[in-house]
């Protein structure tokens, strides 16, 4: 989580067991939850695929995350938003909101409107922002992970989150769960996943021993299980992690969702998957649209300026 974004204890190393099997049934091709028809466990090309996939081009997208999308406010639809140009933007088509505050109404509404849906979920660390009857459970999703063992340090600036042992078979099945309940069960067509490169303590030290290599295996398989229930991985802010985990991850992923990638002349790491037919979406807070769209433009991104609080708020640069 980075800048403020979205909604928005103790330390413990059981689960630790995990990491060589699942770095090795990553490298058989497998994940947690099983392997899948092709090398290296890699999904197949977007033509062949059984669930959506962001596409390359013009795409026009919203995000709304910090409050559950209301469907006639054209703030939150981003119905009455306007280009750099001063001239209206076109309606977006997909929308990014967050998956346990939002209804499948919601999410049939837009579907109804012939628009694409996303479902956020946190993935690198669990928040308690929610309560069980929120969440449609007996149990909070926090609960589980604080009574499975999994939560570590508290994420700087979240006083509410803690980072998962992604090492942790508890800490994966939990996530799981939430992703079938709260996306799969509403029919969302892509997961947006959150903290997808806890191990480079960009975001703060996880108390957990971790690296590379076990994070390539937690992503795997949540991607690998999101794409059993036939939904698309939407891979966060992957090119910040100043290694070549972003081009690791992309056969793996349906899409890529960027935060401040001009700001840190980061965008290029995202060449590999508009070349592989996978759209790439920029968030940028802190420049003018004058500062980055042109680039984005030509990069073939689809760039906005947004604000921090993730509330509606947007500026599409085309």
């Amino acid at each position: 989580m980075q800048a403020g974004l979205t909604k928005l204890k103790g330390r413990t190393n059981n689960g630790w067991l995990m990491s060589a099997a699942v770095v090795g049934l990553v490298m058989a091709g497998c994940g947690v939850t099983g392997c899948v028809n092709s090398p290296l466990g890699h999904p197949r090309g977007p033509s062949a695929n059984r669930w959506w996939s962001l596409p390359i081009g013009y795409v026009s997208w919203q995000w709304v995350l910090n409050h559950p999308l209301t469907l006639n406010d054209p703030s939150d639809m981003g119905t009455n938003d306007l280009l750099p140009s001063g001239s209206p933007a076109p309606a977006p088509t997909v929308y990014d909101i967050d998956g346990v505050i939002n209804s499948s109404a919601t999410v049939a509404a837009l579907h109804g409107r012939g628009d694409h849906v996303i479902c956020y979920i946190e993935a690198g660390s669990a928040g308690n922002y929610y309560s069980a009857q929120q969440e449609g459970i007996t149990t909070s999703y926090f609960d589980q992970f604080r009574t499975a063992g999994v939560l570590g340090n508290t994420l700087p600036g979240y006083p509410e989150e803690s980072f998962l042992n992604i090492a942790s078979p508890a800490a994966v099945s939990i996530v799981e769960s939430m992703i079938q309940h709260e996306c799969a069960a509403k029919r969302f067509d892509a997961v947006e996943t959150d903290l997808d490169e806890t191990y480079t303590g960009y975001d703060g030290p996880t108390g957990f021993r971790t690296n590379k290599a076990i994070e390539r295996a937690f992503m795997t398989t949540l991607a690998n299980y999101i794409h059993t229930l036939k939904m698309g991985w939407i891979a966060k802010n992957l090119v910040d992690t100043n290694d070549n985990f972003s081009s690791t991850m992309e056969p793996y992923a349906d899409g890529l969702l960027t935060e401040d990638c001009n700001q840190r002349k980061q965008c290029g790491r995202a060449a590999k998957y508009i070349a592989n037919g996978k759209g790439v979406l920029d968030a940028e807070y802190n420049l003018a649209t004058s500062q980055f769209c042109r680039v984005d433009d030509i990069a073939g991104i689809n760039g906005a300026q947004l604000d921090t609080n993730v509330d509606g708020f947007r500026q599409p640069c085309r």
